[in-house]
């Protein structure tokens, strides 16, 4: 029987890491950086890999158990805006510096959580 969805936290960092690497268009300019290889995953997750664009870091992804964390320490009312768009769980944080967080929570999700990258990206 073939699962319908793909909720492992570790395969859908590697997954969105892909679709990072591999893009074109907005996301030409992003590299995956610092990615922890053997990274396993935790209730408070734990960092797998900084998203920069052009040099600049515009998110770190924390693989959990069963998501993906994606904490943007910048354009937050543009990722806001573009994940709730997409669909995505969001949230900003009241920590200091703020960030906002946007939760990846299945496979499928990847390929609309390249809209908050976007959004991140075009909004520094």
């Amino acid at each position: 029987m073939v699962a319908s969805s793909l909720d492992d936290g570790v395969r859908i960092a590697q997954l969105l890491a892909s679709d990072l690497v591999g893009h074109e268009g907005r996301l030409a300019s992003v590299t995956v950086t610092d990615a922890d290889p053997d990274v396993e995953p935790t209730a408070d997750g734990r960092r797998a890999y900084v998203i920069r664009a052009d040099g600049d870091a515009v998110a770190t992804a924390f693989v959990h158990p069963e998501r993906v964390r994606l904490e943007f320490p910048t354009a937050h009312e543009a990722v806001v805006d573009a994940a709730a768009d997409a669909g995505l769980r969001v949230r900003p944080t009241a920590a200091d510096p703020p960030r906002t967080v946007v939760f990846v929570e299945d496979g499928a999700e990847v390929k609309r959580a390249l809209v908050a990258v976007e959004a991140a990206v075009a909004g520094r």
